[in-house]
């Protein structure tokens, strides 16, 4: 039996994607006029930086996808290139929401269309590409990486996480879990 090397990031994903119900949820409020808590936006933003971004998407970028290259899938024209592709994007709505959401906070008004429009933008694609990772691209490299490269690859994981300060997982958590509390 090969050792899995997509369930930890599959896992991760799972509270990505509560993090992205609250941003659907809250952007809904913000259109409607019925949520002003602009700092949930920049909380949301740090979440994504931090979490999403430097833990979760460094194990893809860093260690899955130049095992898959390494392996033998082009780094250009292929479904790595398309995953990284959409990281860039995802970095372009979050740096918007966070601009707009900045804004707002220090009291400039009209800024919760731009701040919506990011969020949406941000919460609709990251959606589809974890759905492609998840669905797609995991279920590809567990087929076609060779048992020789799994542990590197673990290793590769264990060595991103290192890098984060104790207790990161479980701070990011419990702001994930205060929002959803706050209903």
């Amino acid at each position: 039996m090969k050792r899995d090397i997509t369930q930890r990031l599959k896992d991760e994903h799972q509270l990505i994607l509560r993090m992205l119900a609250l941003l659907e949820q809250n952007a809904k409020r913000t259109e409607e006029g019925t949520f002003k808590n602009y700092q949930f936006y920049l909380d949301g933003v740090d979440f994504i930086r931090n979490y999403a971004d430097r833990f979760h998407h460094a194990k893809e970028e860093d260690v899955l996808f130049e095992a898959l290259v390494t392996n033998g899938m082009p780094r250009a024209n292929s479904p790595v290139a398309a995953m990284l592709m959409e990281h860039d994007l995802g970095r372009a709505f979050v740096k918007g929401m966070e601009e707009a959401a900045t804004r707002a906070i220090n009291g400039e008004a009209e800024q919760e269309e731009a701040i919506v429009a990011n969020a949406r933008g941000y919460l609709e694609l990251l959606r589809d590409h974890i759905a492609k990772e998840d669905d797609i691209l995991y279920p590809l490299a567990e087929r076609v990486l060779p048992e020789e490269m799994r542990e590197n690859i673990v290793a590769g994981y264990r060595t991103a996480e290192e890098k984060s300060e104790a207790g990161f997982e479980a701070h990011y958590k419990s702001v994930v879990e205060k929002y959803e509390a706050e209903g």
